[in-house]
């Protein structure tokens, strides 16, 4: 009995594990292994032949002194520069003439709390700010005179950069090149920057184009491996790739002394970026048919770390009064799924979903937000999306859940023939084993099928959890209530009356109204099952419901609405399948006797 007793006590441990730690225990030796396998398969590139070494560019300082963080607050770096003003429906911020780079990013539809009159997330920012990070394009190369750099001061044709108006900057390097930049952006997220540059001078020049994203000092991530943040790209026929920002601290030197990194050459298609859980920064190859070196590095200026994902072209030469152009975009915004699928389509841009996590069961996840949004389309709440869609799934699974679900009643059916084995072969486990499975033989019963509807659940429980925790869509998106957030935990707590006693209970003491809701309907659902002969898996599963209630009650408040919808589900088309096969339904007797055990165990102690 007391192995019976501890295999048990195993196999709901790793039951938990399994329904709550997947991507825990799977994804992080796997990116683990993804950075050891890069680091063998790309060292860093060896100088061309016939050129110069291959330039990792950006790695001028972005402020006087080279550390950004002491020298100026945000607005006094942006003054530090002349600007052309960038306002479109989803953008407002400005472009550096000193420097032209894109480094002046706010999205105008999206806040930092659910109050819309709370600050305007704010994306990209100028070197000598707080937290510098920008976009920059231009072009590097040697024996070509002075080349566009942080502190060029280029030359606009207008004071403002829209949706239908596009701005032109030139500059002249004095040494015969004639530089022009073209920047245009939509009224959603995408800039495309086309860079020339004419050769007036007497000898042939040889000239890479780049575009690269910089981030200066690590930002605070939330730290989940269900959720990348850090660097993400997908490089040709290498795929996807990404490194979080303390991976690239374990890869070998790369380009420029100091910097660390690791460059995939020679791909086509694709995108490199930056990545936080709702916003991102991507440079894109306009051509993705063209070869380019995409790489991830990593450097110090001063005492702050510099991270940067960039694609290099490849070499141009200008012979006298030639001309090269180089045309890249840049991503700067929100991952609405919407506008991601959209830009990857119009531009061709390979894999350009992949910006938004949608994890190992993909095929799922995906499908699954493509179902929330159009419900959502059709009643303007996500949270009724929600119920609806698995309502659909319920329907969907129904065939297996209902096969189940009778296996479960002819189980309960032949409980009292259970216990007359269990008590006739008390002291021969090898024979009432095998009379067991005579039973089950003549009764049709297969032992476990009542675990199908639970095993079907956890794929759907992470594809909507993932679908939850990773997209825009969901963020500050209401249900009703004091639900205004289907992204964020439920905020009531029992602890406090819900809010009736003035003050804030502890984080683990956290209890809102929808996890109780929620492990209400599980120990009902429970409690409609055969309950085990043995009294430790009695018990081990009559408290299930009570930790799973605090587990979940720190999870997204929308997780939480499905799992106790589904079990409403489960108990109504349970109580069905019972009926219906002529088995009462012991409900209230299995309450009734549960806290009777209770009362008698309490009263035989005093």
């Amino acid at each position: 009995m007391g192995n019976d007793k501890t295999n048990m006590i195993i196999a709901v441990v790793l039951s938990l594990a399994v329904l709550l730690g997947w991507n825990y225990l799977v994804t992080a030796p796997q990116v683990e292994r993804q950075r050891q396998q890069q680091a063998q398969t790309n060292p860093a590139p060896s100088p061309r032949e016939g050129g110069p070494a291959a330039p990792v560019p950006g790695t001028l300082p972005g402020a006087p002194g080279g550390d950004p963080r002491a020298a100026a607050t945000r607005e006094e770096a942006l003054a530090r520069s002349p600007r052309v003003r960038i306002d479109t429906p989803a953008l407002a911020g400005s472009v550096a003439l000193k420097g032209g780079r894109i480094d002046d990013v706010s999205l105008k539809a999206y806040h930092e709390t659910v109050d819309p009159k709370s600050p305007r997330i704010v994306l990209l920012s100028p070197a000598g700010s707080a937290h510098p990070y920008y976009a920059e394009f231009g072009w590097v190369g040697q024996n070509a005179g002075p080349l566009p750099g942080g502190d060029t001061l280029w030359t606009a044709d207008g004071e403002v950069l829209t949706a239908d108006k596009p701005l032109v900057l030139t500059w002249d390097n004095g040494a015969g090149l004639v530089f022009r930049r073209t920047i245009r952006v939509d009224d959603k997220f995408m800039f495309t920057v086309e860079d020339s540059v004419e050769n007036k001078g007497q000898n042939p020049v040889t000239l890479y184009s780049y575009g690269l994203v910089s981030r200066w000092g690590k930002p605070t991530t939330q730290g989940y491996y269900v959720l990348h943040e850090g660097l993400i790209g997908v490089l040709g026929d290498k795929g996807l790739q990404e490194y979080t920002y303390d991976a690239l601290a374990k890869e070998s030197p790369l380009g420029a002394p100091g910097t660390r990194g690791i460059s995939w050459p020679g791909v086509t298609g694709g995108f490199v970026g930056i990545t936080d859980k709702y916003w991102a920064a991507a440079a894109i190859p306009a051509d993705q048919s063209s070869p380019y070196t995409g790489s991830f590095t990593e450097r110090n200026e001063g005492a702050t770390k510099v991270y940067q994902a960039s694609i290099l072209g490849d070499a141009k030469t200008l012979e006298p009064g030639a001309t090269a152009q180089a045309n890249q975009r840049l991503f700067a915004g929100a991952k609405e799924v919407s506008a991601i699928d959209a830009y990857g389509q119009r531009y061709g841009i390979k894999q350009f979903d992949l910006m938004i996590d949608w994890g190992w069961f993909y095929f799922i996840t995906k499908p699954m937000f493509k179902a929330l949004d159009f419900f959502y389309r059709l009643f303007g709440n996500f949270g009724v999306s929600i119920l609806v869609v698995t309502l659909i799934l319920k329907l969907f699974f129904l065939p297996i859940a209902n096969r189940s679900y009778v296996s479960m009643a002819k189980m309960k059916a032949v409980q009292p023939e259970m216990l007359a084995i269990r008590e006739r072969y008390a002291d021969d486990k090898v024979k009432q084993q095998q009379a067991m499975m005579e039973l089950y033989k003549k009764e049709k019963i297969n032992p476990i099928a009542g675990c199908w509807p639970v095993l079907i659940q956890i794929p759907v429980f992470f594809a909507l959890y993932k679908v939850l925790f990773v997209t825009i869509e969901m963020r500050h998106a209401p249900f009703f209530g004091w639900i205004r957030d289907l992204a964020a935990p439920d905020p009531t707590s029992l602890f406090n009356l819900f809010g009736l006693l003035p003050f804030a209970p502890p984080d683990f003491l956290h209890l809102g109204i929808w996890p109780l809701i929620m492990g209400i309907t599980m120990f009902v659902q429970m409690k409609m099952n055969p309950a085990p002969p043995d009294p430790v898996q009695a018990q081990i599963f009559t408290f299930m419901p009570i930790i799973f209630t605090f587990m979940l009650a720190s999870f997204p408040a929308g997780l939480v609405i499905y799992w106790a919808w589904n079990n409403l589900l489960s108990i109504l088309q349970q109580y069905w399948i019972m009926r219906r096969n002529g088995v009462k339904v012991e409900l209230w007797d299995n309450l009734r006797s549960t806290f009777w055990r209770r009362g008698a165990v309490k009263e035989a102690k005093g």
